[in-house]
C-alpha cells in the first residue's frame, strides 16, 4: 500500500507551534498609546492562541495521534493551583474585584496556554522522533522577532522606542511600547537561547545574529537585573560546557565587561552607590508596605493583584505606587501571609523539580529562564504579579517536568495509530510500542 506525505501540520509543526508563541508573547506589549485599543489586542491575540491550541490539538487527534499523558512531580503544579484558588475566592473581599478578577482570568488563560502547549508538543515529540521539537529552537525564534523589531523601532521612530528617564537625561529602549526592565528580561532569556541554540546548530549565521540583536537590545534597555541575569546565565552555561577554549573566552569577555557593566549600568547615575543600595528607592517603599500596609490585613491581604483598599499605597515617607516592584512582596500584599506561604513553596518546589531533573535535556532550557524571571521578580512585576509574560515562562517552568506519554494506551488510541500508520507509513518507536 503507497503511503501518502504527512499533512501541512505534521511537517511544519515547529513553524506553526514556534508563530503561536510568538504571537503570545508579542500579546502582552503595547501597539499603540490608546490603552482601550491595546486591552482589545492583547484579549484577542492572546485568547486566540488559546483557540489557535485548540484547533491544533482537534488536528492532532483527528490525525490519530494519542494525547494520553502521565504525570508525575506535581506538588508544584498543586501549589500553584492553591495560589489561583485563593486569587478566585479573595474576589470576595478585593477592594476592587472587578481589577483582580481581570489579573486572574490573564493568569489564568496563560496557563491554560502553557498547558495545552506542553502537551502538543509532548505528543508531537512522542510520535515524530525524528523531528523533534526543541524548546530552546521555540523560544529564540519566537522571541527575535521581538527583539529586531525593536531594534529597527528605535532607527526609524526613536521618539516611540525609547523611553526617557530622569527628566530626559537617559533614555532607554521600550518606549510606552514595554517597560524597559520587563523587555531587558526578554532580551536577557533571548541571548541566552540564541547562545544555547548556536552550540546545537550546524549552521551558525542565524544564531549569532540572534544572539548579537538581543545582547544589543539588553545594552539600549540599561537594566541592571537583567543585564547581571545574562552575566549569571552564561556564567552557569559556559561552567557546564566541557570546552575548554570557550570557558577560557568566556572568562575573559566576563573580566572585561564587568567593569564596564559596573560603570555604565550599575553606577550609571548621579545617584551612584546610594541609589544602588536602596534598590532605586524601592527599599523605604518596601519597609513601608510591611509596617503599614499589611499589618492592616496580614492573613488575606487585600485581594488578587490589590495592595491597598485604594489604587495606590503611600507610606508615611514614600511615593505612591500601584504595584510593589517585588514579587513576593506583591503576593504578600495581595493574599497575606496565607497566599505568601503557597507561592513560596511553589516556587521551591518548581527548583526541587529541576534538581531532580538537572540531568535532563531540558536542564540548561530551565536555568536560561529561571534566572531571568526569579532576578525580575525581585525589581519588577515578577512570577506573582500583574500580568506580564514573567507569568508565562514561569508557568512553563512548573510544567516542565510534569507530563510524560502515557506507557499504555486505549483500544480506541490504538486503533487510530495503527491507522495512521498504515496511511502515512510514518511513527515513532514510542507510539508503536503502543500499537
Amino acid at each position: 500500500m503507497k503511503t501518502k506525505q504527512l499533512p501541512y501540520l505534521l511537517r511544519n509543526m515547529e513553524f506553526v507551534l514556534g508563530l503561536i508563541l510568538f504571537v503570545m508573547i508579542a500579546g502582552y506589549f503595547s501597539i499603540v498609546e490608546e490603552r482601550a485599543v491595546n486591552q482589545v489586542f492583547k484579549t484577542f491575540s492572546r485568547v486566540g492562541m488559546v483557540g489557535a491550541l485548540l484547533y491544533v490539538t482537534h488536528k492532532l487527534k483527528q490525525y490519530g495521534l494519542a494525547f494520553s499523558m502521565r504525570v508525575s512531580h506535581v506538588a508544584a503544579l498543586a501549589f500553584y493551583l492553591m495560589y489561583l484558588l485563593l486569587g478566585f475566592a479573595s474576589f470576595m473581599w478585593s477592594s476592587d474585584w472587578r481589577y483582580s478578577a481581570l489579573q486572574w482570568f490573564m493568569t489564568t488563560e496563560s496557563l491554560v496556554f502553557v498547558w495545552m502547549f506542553m502537551r502538543v508538543v509532548i505528543t508531537y515529540n512522542n510520535h515524530f522522533e525524528d523531528r523533534n521539537i526543541n524548546f530552546i529552537k521555540l523560544f529564540t525564534w519566537a522571541i527575535f522577532p521581538i527583539l529586531l523589531t525593536f531594534i529597527i523601532g528605535s532607527w526609524v521612530e526613536p521618539d516611540t522606542f525609547y523611553r526617557g528617564m530622569r527628566g530626559g537625561e537617559e533614555k532607554r529602549l521600550g518606549g510606552w511600547i514595554m517597560n524597559p526592565n520587563e523587555l531587558g528580561m526578554l532580551a536577557s532569556i533571548g541571548a541566552a537561547m540564541a547562545y544555547m541554540f548556536l552550540q546545537q546548530s550546524r549552521k551558525k549565521f542565524w544564531g549569532a545574529i540572534a544572539m548579537l540583536v538581543a545582547i544589543w537590545v539588553l545594552v539600549e534597555t540599561s537594566s541592571r537585573s537583567s543585564a547581571i541575569g545574562f552575566l549569571l546565565i552564561m556564567g552557569i552555561l559556559v561552567l557546564k560546557s566541557n570546552n575548554k577554549k570557550l570557558k577560557f573566552a568566556m572568562f575573559g569577555g566576563i573580566l572585561i565587561s564587568v567593569p564596564l557593566l559596573l560603570r555604565y549600568v550599575v553606577f550609571k547615575d548621579s545617584g551612584g552607590v546610594e541609589e544602588v543600595m536602596s534598590m532605586t528607592g524601592r527599599l523605604p517603599f518596601w519597609t513601608a508596605l510591611l509596617n503599614e500596609g499589611i499589618v492592616r490585613e496580614p492573613f488575606f491581604g487585600y485581594g488578587f493583584m490589590r495592595i491597598n483598599y485604594t489604587d495606590h499605597f503611600q507610606g508615611l515617607h514614600t511615593y505612591a505606587g500601584r504595584m510593589t516592584h517585588n514579587t513576593f512582596m506583591q503576593i504578600l500584599m495581595n493574599l497575606g501571609f496565607v497566599g505568601f506561604f503557597i507561592g513560596f513553596w511553589n516556587v521551591v518546589l518548581t527548583v526541587r523539580n529541576f534538581i531532580v531533573h538537572r540531568n535532563h535535556a531540558y536542564a540548561n532550557f530551565f536555568i536560561a529562564l529561571f534566572i531571568p524571571v526569579f532576578i525580575n521578580s525581585i525589581t519588577e512585576f515578577g512570577i506573582f504579579g500583574d500580568a506580564n509574560y514573567g507569568i508565562l515562562f514561569w508557568q512553563f517552568l512548573v510544567l516542565l517536568f510534569v507530563f510524560k506519554p502515557a506507557e499504555r494506551l486505549s483500544r480506541d488510541e490504538r486503533i487510530k495509530l495503527a491507522r495512521f500508520q498504515r496511511k502515512y507509513g510514518q511513527l515513532a518507536t514510542a507510539g508503536c510500542s503502543n500499537l
